[in-house]
């Protein structure tokens, strides 16, 4: 499925990416005494210089990173636990495909196709010949317009759909900047580095086409690093595609035609489906502009190599070994630093998720998930909700005009919890065991049609961005609506054996992490029921900016690689989902205790100290070297480490619960610590 440059404003801003196993039933918590575990401490820090190692230090000494891994954390180990969990769901449905009835065969199915690599040897490059027959024969730009539109297919434009932003009641289309091989970065960065990379991609591109057997691969990867190198100058950065008003540009047919005339976007969007629609968001403008007139001027068999590579380069997982190692080789040694490829079965559960999550996780529900779990889920986000209430009642800088709008979005609220209320039908997907890339194409293919299929009905909001089986939880702006899956109930982010505080540090940091992006600098602009719209005040919308330009320069400063920062205006959303989250959190855990009781000192320890200690440990993670300057130039959310010590300088309690004092590295002065929710 083409993946359109505003789909994450309908799937929400998630915290974390993993799946993990079924919840711990054992007599206590998962953690230590009370759910921390304190031997990952490293007593020889002081709390106020570095508290990310103050919390993890020793457990980061102490914990290599796997060798088929990019990182090692708790979200790592308990994403290798989850893949034995869903392993035995899809060992089952492969030995014995009618168990689950038509689901289960269609799971089965698709795990056997993957795992069959004897017969993906066997048919070596024949799979590829039909689609590549299709780019060879788009032998002039009418033709290449209807390839890319086609699913499987590289594009200059990527088309989707999603919930209109000035109506989010009725979806529409969109369409913005298309595909390159690396990150935008990657192909203009200065530095030896950078020129080691180009140099891989230049390699690699030569080497999958060699592998297809196609000729004049050199000659043709030079073209294609030369020509992705000239998309990348106008594709917009990472920073400029969190700009919504500037990404929200509704056009007419006459408006895309002036916009980009070298695109016949009527055509496109009738060999898309969207022939009905009167009107396209053109996501992106000034890129498309500059897309269209290189579609213009590139020679129609640039465009044909560029095509043929990403389809193979795409396509390499899923064809012989050779094929399989040479995007390996790439994209996750060279680019990611990781040495070792997972093991096959591990990458498989990854490919059904990724193609049937719902079918998996209606099974994983049944299997794994204790509903009880959501009614402690539920006075949890009671809490938290409460918390920011109060918060924001009592705000000094927001204006009573600006408050009370606040207020009522807050009250819209629909937190979600578990699992979906009706299962996705993917009983139209042709799935055959004997076809693993058409397997891939036919999961596409529906992934599209069921988006069509959307169109002309009123947003369904009973619709998951997310399977059960996935550590992650999410806001969405347009639905108003905070979800968190079954999976992200485990420890160490919820424990249900694990002291309060524990848990309000953790897992409730990341609820007020996600109730807080409905008030970050993209989800502000969204009103209750999802419209984008202004309802700020111009003076409380100078305060709200005055607060949020100083957790900018705060965490533009920090320099986790040696000349390679945290962007401070890409991560901003996610930051002050971090600072507004653990707040939140930290108010609706001294709501619990008024409801409950003071908390005892456990093991010498406050109920505050639990509180951060907890949260910290949510955050022990350790990244390779080349995947973390990956994400500080792609990612929104800030390092691990940031995440504990950017965020814990900014709150008072903080301070009092470690006595953390002038002096101490992290120590900030009372007025310079930031304070927006």
């Amino acid at each position: 499925m083409k993946i359109n440059v505003l789909a994450r404003l309908a799937l929400g801003a998630a915290a974390l990416s993993l799946t993990v196993p079924a919840l711990s039933q054992t007599a206590g918590p998962k953690y230590g005494g009370f759910g921390v575990d304190l031997a990952a401490q490293d007593k020889g820090v002081k709390p106020g210089d570095d508290f990310w190692a103050y919390v993890n230090g020793s457990w980061a000494k102490n914990t290599p990173i796997a060798p088929d891994r990019s990182s090692a954390g708790a979200s790592v180990k308990l994403a290798d636990g989850a893949e034995v969990a869903v392993r035995a769901i899809l060992d089952d449905m492969a030995k014995n495909p009618g168990q689950f009835g038509a689901k289960g065969k269609q799971i089965g199915d698709l795990y056997a196709s993957w795992m069959d690599e004897a017969a993906i040897e066997k048919r070596g490059t024949a799979p590829l010949k039909p689609y590549l027959a299709k780019i060879a024969a788009a032998n002039d730009r009418v033709k290449l317009q209807a390839l890319f539109v086609e699913q499987g297919y590289a594009s200059p434009v990527n088309i989707g759909i999603i919930p209109d932003l000035a109506n989010p009641t009725q979806y529409t289309a969109i369409a913005g900047q298309g595909t390159l091989g690396m990150a935008r970065d990657y192909y203009l960065l200065e530095g030896a580095k950078y020129d080691g990379f180009r140099a891989a991609y230049r390699a690699y591109i030569a080497k999958v086409l060699t592998l297809a057997g196609i000729g004049d691969a050199a000659a043709k990867a030079d073209k294609i690093v030369a020509f992705e190198t000239a998309m990348a100058k106008v594709h917009w950065t990472p920073e400029q595609n969190r700009n919504i008003p500037a990404l929200y540009k509704p056009m007419d047919r006459a408006g895309m035609a002036k916009l980009a005339p070298q695109f016949d976007w009527p055509t496109m969007m009738k060999l898309s489906g969207l022939e009905a629609m009167p009107m396209m968001i053109m996501g992106n403008d000034t890129a498309l502009a500059a897309l269209g007139k290189q579609f213009a001027e590139v020679p129609v068999s640039t465009w044909q190599d560029w095509m043929t590579f990403h389809f193979i380069s795409s396509s390499a997982p899923y064809l012989p070994k050779a094929f399989d190692d040479a995007s390996f080789d790439f994209f996750q040694k060279t680019l990611a630093g990781t040495p070792q490829k997972r093991e096959r079965w591990k990458r498989g559960i990854q490919l059904v998720n990724g193609a049937l999550g719902e079918s998996v996780g209606q099974i994983y529900v049944a299997r794994h998930y204790p509903p009880e779990s959501s009614a402690q889920m539920g006075e949890l986000i009671a809490d938290l909700r409460a918390s920011l209430d109060e918060r924001l009642k009592g705000n000094q800088w927001m204006d009573a005009v600006t408050k009370e709008k606040a207020l009522a979005k807050l009250a819209a609220f629909d937190p979600r919890v578990g699992h979906p209320t009706k299962w996705i039908d993917y009983s139209a997907m042709k799935i055959s065991r004997g076809d693993l890339l058409g397997n891939i194409m036919a999961s596409q293919d529906w992934g599209w049609k069921y988006q069509l299929s959307q169109l002309g009905k009123p947003v369904d909001r009973t619709l998951w961005a997310m399977t059960p089986q996935t550590v992650n939880a999410y806001y969405s702006p347009l639905t108003n609506q905070i979800t968190f899956p079954a999976a992200i109930l485990q420890a160490p982010f919820f424990d249900p054996k694990a002291d309060a505080a524990v848990n309000y540090g953790a897992i409730g940091a990341v609820i007020g992490h996600e109730i807080g992006h409905g008030f970050d600098d993209q989800g502000s602009q969204f009103g209750p029921d999802g419209k984008f719209a202004n309802w700020w005040t111009p003076e409380a919308k100078a305060a709200f900016g005055k607060r949020t330009a100083v957790l900018v320069e705060q965490f533009g400063g920090y320099e986790p690689i040696p000349g390679t920062r945290i962007n401070g205006k890409l991560t901003l959303g996610e930051n002050i989902g971090d600072l507004g989250g653990i707040e939140m959190a930290y108010g609706a855990y001294q709501r619990y205790q008024a409801k409950h009781g003071k908390a005892p000192v456990i093991g010498g320890l406050t109920g505050d100290q639990r509180f951060f200690l907890a949260y910290a440990q949510a955050w022990q993670t350790k990244v390779r070297e080349d995947a973390e300057r990956s994400r500080l130039l792609t990612d929104t959310h800030s390092p691990a480490k940031y995440r504990v010590n950017g965020i814990v300088r900014n709150v008072d309690a903080w301070y009092a619960a470690f006595d953390v004092k002038p002096g101490d590295k992290l120590y900030l002065p009372p007025e310079q610590r930031v304070k927006i929710w």
